[in-house]
């Protein structure tokens, strides 16, 4: 059987304390769909534990990027921030955790990020990861679901917000919590593969 995404590339962005299954299991599901799969790990934000300078981007659980239990290989690899644009990637996936929170303050996140809607791409966020979408002014009209906190934020931003694990809304798709991966990497995977 084909691979439904050979010949797509997503590009998988993490800052400071990213949800680590959030990275992980996207990695693993989309790779073995066949995806090419950009690690971009940008160096902002808190990372508490341990307080290093020039600490790896580290989520909440402890996993730096390049992740030393699943190196760069077959299932990724690392890029840089620069190296993306929408002539080079299908899809932005943005998992939760505090994350987000950095990346929708960092401009050339959100340039990108912009860049990548006005050309159809698939942006993808899940848990907190709406927030970047937010700043980017990709949610205004659409139906996105997102955890709980962001509700909020998704609606004054002008989404319609649903209560659902995964939604998708032309090229946005969006996920509300990790226990929600399954549902959100297959609306990924249904995007991707239209």
């Amino acid at each position: 059987m084909t691979a439904r995404l050979t010949g797509k590339r997503v590009a998988i962005i993490v800052a400071q304390e990213y949800e680590d299954i959030e990275l992980l299991y996207p990695i693993l599901r989309l790779s073995e769909e066949g995806a090419e799969i950009l690690v971009v790990a940008v160096p902002i934000g808190m990372h508490p534990r341990p307080w290093l300078e020039n600490k790896p981007v580290t989520g909440r659980f402890g996993h730096p990027v390049p992740i030393p239990v699943m190196p760069p290989g077959p299932r990724y690899r690392m890029a840089s921030l620069e190296e993306l644009s929408p002539e080079r990637v299908d899809c932005l996936l943005f998992p939760g955790g505090f994350a987000p929170d950095y990346l929708r303050r960092h401009e050339p996140t959100l340039a990108l990020t912009r860049a990548c809607h006005q050309a159809g791409k698939v942006l993808a966020a899940i848990c907190h990861g709406p927030w970047v979408l937010i700043s980017a002014g990709a949610v205004a009209g659409r139906q996105v679901t997102g955890v709980r906190a962001v509700r909020d934020d998704l609606l004054n931003a002008g989404a319609i917000y649903l209560d659902v694990p995964a939604v998708r809304d032309g090229n946005i798709v969006t996920g509300r919590a990790p226990n929600d991966l399954p549902d959100f990497c297959q609306e990924i995977i249904q995007a991707l593969w239209a």
